[in-house]
């Protein structure tokens, strides 16, 4: 039985959530989605892991069902998860961040380590010169036609919703192994995961471009928990070879989930099932 709930931060946000699985357990499950500006998509992720510990996921400030207006900082993004813990009485939880989330996740770690029993990182963070390579791979995944499409509609003033939809489907098809099935899935995604919050994803872009986490990465290595982990689709645009790079960094151990893009568990399930359930029944007995 899934239970929703609401929660008002000490600036007055209110941030809403969800859980899933038996909350007396410990330690609980925290789903991070990505973005930055997108609504929790991670609904399809609880229940492969909801049997073991509560997992609990939300909508951050600003996106789906918790409005909000005024300035994104990683600062105040890590203070929601501090007030989202100790609301729920949860005083360390194992992390599983996706795509953004995994900065915020990391971010998180060394902000508070003693929050964290545990941390799975996947589809990122992507670190260093990442972008040239993910622009050069999804640009050979799409026909002239669509990178022009694309093109347009990004530099449209103001779109309507079948131009949204349009916009979010092309940039994100590309980011499945099977062009065909990702083309549907992309589609579906554009309409549910909405509205983007583009002036949050502008904003937390621009600090991330001014403050890198590759900057961090020595504080980060030394804040981890010892159960910590980088899961990676094989073929994701973004190149695995930076994931690789940097689980030698920070000495982890990375998984490479073979046909499976930047969203594994949607194109490998079973795969991505297993390794959760492996790794947070670990967590849980360790």
């Amino acid at each position: 039985m899934e239970t929703q709930g609401l929660t008002s931060m000490s600036d007055e946000a209110r941030l809403r959530w969800s859980t899933l699985g038996d909350t007396a357990r410990r330690p609980a499950v925290i789903l991070l989605h990505g973005g930055p500006g997108l609504p929790d998509y991670l609904g399809d992720v609880a229940p492969m892991i909801a049997d073991l510990a509560p997992v609990y996921r939300y909508d951050q400030r600003g996106t789906g069902r918790s409005p909000w207006r005024g300035s994104h900082t990683f600062a105040r993004h890590v203070d929601d998860l501090v007030e989202l813990l100790d609301a729920w009485d949860v005083p360390e939880a194992v992390l599983i961040g996706h795509s953004y989330g995994t900065d915020l996740a990391s971010r998180f770690c060394m902000a508070h380590p003693d929050r964290v029993a545990a941390m799975l990182l996947m589809c990122g963070p992507f670190v260093g010169d990442w972008r040239a390579g993910y622009r050069a791979e999804r640009g050979r995944r799409m026909s002239a036609a669509q990178q022009e499409q694309l093109r347009w509609l990004q530099e449209l003033p103001h779109r309507t919703e079948e131009q949204e939809v349009e916009l979010l489907t092309l940039a994100w098809f590309t980011d499945h192994a099977d062009p065909e099935r990702g083309r549907h899935r992309a589609a579906h995604g554009a309409r549910r995961r909405r509205p983007v919050n583009w002036s949050m994803n502008s904003e937390l872009g621009k600090e991330a471009r001014a403050d890198p986490l590759d900057g961090h990465l020595t504080e980060l290595r030394a804040c981890l928990p010892a159960r910590t982990e980088l899961l990676g689709g094989a073929d994701d645009p973004r190149p695995v070879s930076v994931l690789e790079a940097l689980a030698l960094r920070l000495d982890l151990p990375l998984t490479r989930v073979e046909d499976a893009g930047h969203e594994p568990w949607s194109e490998q399930p079973d795969t991505v099932r297993a390794h959760l359930r492996r790794f947070v029944h670990g967590t849980a007995g360790s």
